[in-house]
């Protein structure tokens, strides 16, 4: 049976008495018992994600012997520095870093943009042949010629021995577009674009002064996505650099530091080892120390840069990625 408007009223009352005059701060045991299991679960899983780098950190600055008996598990052990100095010492170290940066900068950036603007252009429904358009940049996700293809591609547009072949095959991302495009769809108030139509303003002024703004989220996300793809990126470096020793990135340099560290290794291990100096000879018997600096090297500035994006990192993921 239908409730009259009069007990509609009057629950509601209740409600607003009850929850006006309930005593704060009351918790059962149930909330405790709830509230102890929440933090261990959580405090764990936060250790079992930590303990990977806490474990590859104290073994890089651990007595070398110790860690190569794999003695250092918990606790460092005759505490240095000199793996850090020794990898440092690397021919071209600082040129690699460099070039590694400035991909990660200006290729991050590049993408960015691009998405933002090409995820906003695939909301107007006057936009001439959208969804062809919009398909022609997805359809790119699930077909890949080949790894050949790809280099004699890149070889015909020049892009071979270049730091543009960082950048340019960058920018357009069909994944993060599509994270723009939805979050634009789901987040952002469709009358606030025509609001601003009304009193005048073009597509670039509303991309600039709006949605961009209102987009930080989702482009904090992708800008975090980007970042670590070229930071980690080591294929392109590997392939299309191989005349131009200049543009090898940090990851491409350290591979082959480790590759010569390995190659001495097993010199060592066939007892052919005349004309090897000392120092190179000992920097080859801490060869899973050298894999343990060279993580760490190449993981700390991720690991600095995202938790500032981290604030936005959620609430972009989840909206880009579910429409409402």
């Amino acid at each position: 049976m239908a409730k009259t408007a009069q007990e509609r009223a009057d629950e509601k009352a209740e409600r607003l008495y009850y929850k006006k005059h309930k005593k704060p701060g009351r918790v059962t045991a149930g909330d405790i018992i709830f509230n102890i299991i929440n933090y261990l679960v959580f405090a764990l899983f936060t250790l079992i994600c930590i303990f990977p780098f806490y474990y590859l950190f104290i073994n890089t600055i651990s007595d070398n012997e110790l860690v190569r008996k794999g003695l250092i598990n918990f606790f460092p052990q005759g505490i240095h520095f000199g793996n850090y100095v020794r990898l440092m010492a690397v021919n071209d170290l600082f040129l690699s870093t460099s070039v590694t940066v400035a991909r990660t900068v200006i290729g991050t950036l590049l993408m960015v943009a691009a998405s933002g603007f090409v995820g906003y252009l695939v909301t107007q429904k006057e936009m001439w042949a959208r969804s062809v358009w919009y398909r022609f940049i997805i359809v790119t996700m699930y077909f890949n010629a080949g790894i050949i293809p790809w280099y004699l591609n890149m070889s015909m547009l020049g892009l071979t021995n270049s730091f543009a072949a960082y950048i340019i095959p960058g920018i357009v991302a069909p994944y993060n577009i599509i994270l723009v495009k939805t979050y634009i769809e789901s987040s952002i108030p469709a009358e606030l674009e025509e609001s601003a139509q009304l009193d005048g303003a073009s597509k670039m002024k509303i991309f600039s002064s709006i949605i961009w703004p209102l987009s930080k989220p989702i482009l904090a996300t992708i800008a975090v996505f980007g970042a670590v793809g070229q930071w980690n990126s080591f294929q392109d470096s590997l392939i299309l650099m191989q005349s131009a020793p200049k543009l090898y990135t940090l990851q491409h340099r350290l591979y082959i530091y480790l590759n010569t560290t390995s190659n001495l290794a097993a010199l060592m291990s066939s007892g052919n080892t005349s004309g090897i100096s000392q120092t190179v000879l000992e920097s080859a018997l801490n060869g899973k120390v050298i894999k343990y600096t060279i993580s760490m090297v190449t993981i700390i500035p991720i690991l600095c840069v995202y938790p500032f994006m981290q604030r936005y990192f959620e609430k972009g993921i989840m909206m880009g990625a579910v429409k409402g």
